[in-house]
């Protein structure tokens, strides 16, 4: 870790790379107007994931006073991981033939099957006590019509996985048992909330004349104000229902992973060391002497002794790791691997020709319906895993190492 200070900022930047070198231009740019805003507390922290992102980079961490910014929380709010290790050998799998091939082929086709990936959504509701309580709760959200139409909307997204970097893994651990791995957050329900409180954000900062330039993208609301109110009940929401799409998908695959293993081996499947956990958020923490939002934006809570997942790209590997709950980084660490590539840099960098040969190569069975833009999301399109974790050894410690055997993309 070193740190920065911008001439007109007010607050160091604590940055988890190796050198300034790693840290691009536009990043550094949107780190430093963090620095300038006059209601956060003791410095601006960049994980060793970061890049630039709408208004607060990827890989931020911030603590405001009496503050929330919705573009420090992100438009996917709750995104995050969930994790499960079971007892299955990988090499059963891989080994057991079946008329899908071996049992990672068809399982992974029998998740892209099961769970709509990309921009589908369930043809009928489907059941969501998260969504079901919002509407006991209507009180909470009635004011703000315009959003109104994401709790129905939302019961037809609920056990959905998206696409961009969302994915579902078959993982191999260091011990030769098989892990889930699934990425997905609040579908389009989180990005509504955000788009809508942004620009609420907007027109109150230009009512009272803030002192935080609107070409910043990083429109507040104060915590006590009506709007403030609304966007927490919204965000909590967001959170809740993102972590219960992560569930109901977890419950799909192990629906999956109960049908091929009983049809085709004589093994009893066992499940431990489960996960879910959020990666773009806000929460009300305390830190350097008082009760503050920290904003998580691409950055996952690592408390002493609290587990978490950091997720490398397709094709590379992943992490579960145990926080050290250093308040130098307001107990966070990053969040996955980070791009290197933007998605067009990626696409224009790699061909699809050479990611599939690649994830052949490294016996990655790989479920997705179009394959076209798969650079986007090859492993060439991140930074190393590897160093970006040792670039946070004050922050975390590694439980598991977990390879990549399948994963179904969106």
């Amino acid at each position: 870790m070193f740190i920065l200070q911008n001439e007109t900022g007010r607050y160091p930047l604590k940055i988890w790379l190796e050198n300034e070198k790693e840290l691009e231009a536009s990043c550094r740019e949107q780190a430093y107007h963090l620095t300038e805003l006059p209601f956060l507390r003791g410095w601006v922290c960049l994980m060793p994931d970061t890049h630039a992102g709408m208004g607060m980079p990827i890989g931020g961490v911030i603590a405001a006073k009496d503050v929330i910014i919705p573009n420090a929380v992100g438009v996917d709010i709750g995104c995050g991981m969930a994790y499960v290790r079971t007892n299955i050998p990988v090499t059963v799998l891989k080994e057991t033939m079946t008329g899908s091939g071996n049992l990672v082929q068809g399982i992974v086709g029998d998740i892209l099957r099961n769970i709509p990936v990309g921009f589908a959504h369930h043809k009928t509701a489907m059941p969501c006590y998260t969504l079901d309580r919002a509407m006991e709760e209507f009180f909470l959200y009635e004011e703000n019509g315009e959003l109104l139409g994401q709790l129905e909307a939302g019961y037809f997204q609920i056990g959905t996985l998206g696409g961009g970097n969302h994915f579902i893994e078959l993982q191999e651990d260091e011990e030769g048992l098989l892990s889930v791995m699934i990425h997905s957050g609040s579908r389009h329900f989180g990005k509504a909330v955000c788009d809508y409180f942004h620009q609420k954000a907007r027109e109150q900062n230009r009512r009272w004349y803030s002192q935080v330039p609107d070409e910043y993208q990083l429109a507040f609301l104060p915590t006590d104000t009506p709007e403030g109110r609304q966007y927490l009940n919204w965000m909590n929401l967001s959170m809740e229902f993102a972590r219960e799409n992560r569930e109901k998908m977890m419950l799909a695959v192990k629906a999956v992973l109960e049908k091929w293993i009983g049809r085709y081996t004589e093994l009893t499947l066992e499940y431990q060391e489960e996960i879910n956990c959020h990666h773009n958020y806000a929460a009300l923490e305390h830190h350097c002497g008082e009760n503050l939002w920290v904003h998580r934006k691409g950055a996952v809570r690592a408390r002493k002794d609290e587990l978490t997942v950091i997720p490398g790209a397709m094709g590379s590997y992943s992490y579960v790791v145990r926080g050290l709950g250093n308040p130098e980084s307001f107990c966070s660490s990053s969040h996955g691997a980070g791009r290197a590539y933007s998605r067009k840099g990626a696409m224009d960098a790699f061909t699809c020709e050479e990611v599939m040969v690649d994830l052949k190569n490294r016996g990655v069975v790989l479920g997705k319906k179009n394959k076209k833009d798969v650079a986007e999301e090859s492993r060439f399109a991140y930074k190393d895993i590897d160093h970006v974790m040792e670039n946070q050894k004050d922050l975390v410690v590694p439980v598991r190492r977990l390879s990549t055997i399948g994963v179904v993309k969106g």
